[in-house]
């Protein structure tokens, strides 16, 4: 146990046959004792610290529309998933059958890029989303003035945003002011995690667009239109956010990590 809390000699990386070696045991026996007590040398999570002085009221103040959602307004978590790339291989891979799993060529061709502008509605689960070729502010202002006309008139729209400098554009900001019962909460600076829409957007590059064949952009706005389609006849909360338990919020003046 003690070895494999060390870095070996000259590595950085602890092996099961390293360890076997330097122990003076089998592999098989290194592999027992390390699954045993939960040991993966080989495997490292990373992490990223915000350093926003207000992170914790931040943190509240996008929670606070999670956990309870204010009486006559609508919790969208808005975000864009730029640069989607409509990939097309060089050669029409194999299906998976029994004892062989399914081929695609390493190489591939490039057919172009779109955006994904998305607003999933924290209560229900269903994700407003339009495709564009860019996303510039004005970009995301066409998509504002789409989720507008889907909200009925008497709600109130509290929209989860990061900090992307489109986001906070002197024009976005000025339409805001032209829409007053639209209220934007900042996620913390390097806290996008905090945006549920993320969640939705993890769920379309694994279910649809992981492995995708796209002709061209076209055919990918029609794959990404279709996938937003299905999820939206049966909407599901795993692609919002978890509710948060209250050991879970950040204690006043720090973070809870």
């Amino acid at each position: 146990m003690a070895l494999t809390l060390t870095e070996p000699p000259g590595e950085t990386t602890q092996t099961g046959r390293l360890m076997a070696r330097a122990a003076g045991i089998s592999l098989t026996s290194v592999q027992r004792i390390w699954r045993a007590h939960g040991l993966a040398p080989h495997r490292i999570l990373t992490f990223k610290l915000s350093n926003d002085p207000k992170f914790a009221a931040k943190v509240r103040d996008i929670v606070g529309p999670y956990v309870d959602p204010p009486a006559h307004a609508v919790v969208l978590s808005l975000d864009e998933k730029s640069q989607i790339q409509a990939l097309c291989r060089t050669q029409p891979g194999l299906p998976m059958k029994k004892g062989r799993a399914g081929t695609m060529t390493h190489d591939y061709k490039r057919n172009g890029t779109t955006t994904l502008f998305a607003a999933l509605d924290v209560l229900d689960g269903k994700v407003i989303g339009r495709c564009m070729q860019r996303h510039r502010h004005q970009e995301f202002i066409r998509f504002l003035n789409a989720v507008e006309r889907q909200v009925p008139a008497d709600k109130t729209i509290h929209g989860i945003v990061d900090n992307y400098a489109t986001h906070k554009h002197p024009k976005v900001i000025a339409w805001l002011g032209r829409n007053p019962r639209w209220i934007f909460h900042f996620t913390p600076t390097s806290a996008s995690w905090l945006n549920a829409v993320e969640g939705f957007f993890a769920i379309l590059t694994k279910r649809r667009l992981k492995r995708g064949v796209f002709k061209g952009v076209v055919d990918l706005q029609a794959a990404i239109n279709r996938f937003l389609l299905d999820h939206n006849q049966s909407p599901t909360l795993s692609s919002g956010p978890q509710t948060p338990t209250k050991s879970s919020l950040p204690p006043q003046g720090g973070t809870k990590r």
